[in-house]
């Protein structure tokens, strides 16, 4: 028996980094927005009792830090489900190391996958409380739109779709410490105004003016990296209405609200930038489309 799973990218349109929590973690506000930009996974059953990882990119590990695989394992061990031996194929196209939430996808499409080819009859509630076992943003993949992330970032909340546009989305080839960047933030302390409020408001009110000229990322501001400031820079030159870095980064998307204007963006960047995609808003999350 073979599936195969769509899984989106993400882009943060918000990231209000609250304070750190007792326990070591921080408190987040997130808005999260999922992105016609896809990894595809193919699982295939066989006769070997065990969980097997490929992928098309040689720089992904397939072995058990996969993010794939912990989905697996925890699919079986949640449903109580026998697993008869699996292939998990991972088609990446969502670049890695780059806040756009790829890994956490994959592995909210391999619970979706085998939720659909055991027939085990998860709903996206029980498939969101095995995701959530795995990663913070994974849950947000399985219904993905538009969604409201609090708490660790696990709990989340459905909110209307984002305005209609088009999204340019560029990764640099330079990484950024997730660590240096949550120590920048803690030594600002507690912040008192959440940009994650207003770009809510400006989705309610159907305004991607609004929405864009509240888009905020806390790790953007404090981490200041010049690559990102000159790809911003670049993007609101072709016309961009608004323009962010995502997650952790390294990646930075514009918000353009005329198509013509996206694509030459696109195509000026990718003279410069290999990882540059041109996307849209998409209403859903993850989607079993071949069973």
């Amino acid at each position: 028996m073979e599936i195969k799973v769509k899984a989106p990218a993400k882009v943060n349109l918000a990231i209000d980094v609250l304070g750190r929590r007792p326990d070591g973690y921080h408190s987040v506000s997130l808005v999260l927005q999922a992105v016609s930009l896809y990894d595809t996974i193919t699982i295939t059953t066989n006769d070997s009792k065990e969980i097997a990882i490929s992928c098309n990119n040689s720089s992904v590990p397939c072995d058990k830090t996969n993010i794939a695989y912990k989905a697996a394992e925890s699919f079986f061990a949640k449903t109580r489900t026998e697993n008869p031996g699996i292939n998990i194929h991972i088609d990446k196209v969502i670049p890695s190391q780059a806040g756009l939430g790829g890994g956490s996808s994959d592995g909210a499409a391999v619970i979706m996958g085998l939720n659909a080819l055991f027939n085990t009859h998860l709903k996206d509630k029980d498939m969101e409380d095995i995701c959530s076992y795995i990663g913070a943003d994974v849950p947000f993949f399985i219904n993905g739109g538009t969604q409201l992330a609090t708490g660790i970032g696990t709990d989340m909340e459905k909110l209307h779709s984002m305005p209609d546009c088009y999204m340019v989305i560029c990764k640099p080839d330079i990484n950024i410490s997730t660590k240096e960047a949550y120590d920048a933030i803690d030594a600002a302390g507690v912040k008192q105004f959440k940009y994650s409020d207003e770009v809510i408001k400006g989705i309610y009110m159907r305004s991607l003016n609004s929405v864009v000229t509240s888009m905020y990322n806390d790790f953007d501001v404090f981490m200041d990296i010049e690559e990102v400031n000159n790809i911003k820079k670049f993007m609101y030159d072709n016309k961009a209405k608004g323009a962010c870095m995502s997650g952790s980064g390294s990646a930075v998307f514009g918000v353009f609200s005329k198509e013509n204007h996206a694509v030459k963006c696109v195509e000026s960047l990718k003279k410069q930038y290999n990882q540059t995609f041109l996307c849209q808003p998409i209403k859903i999350g993850c989607e079993v489309i071949l069973n």
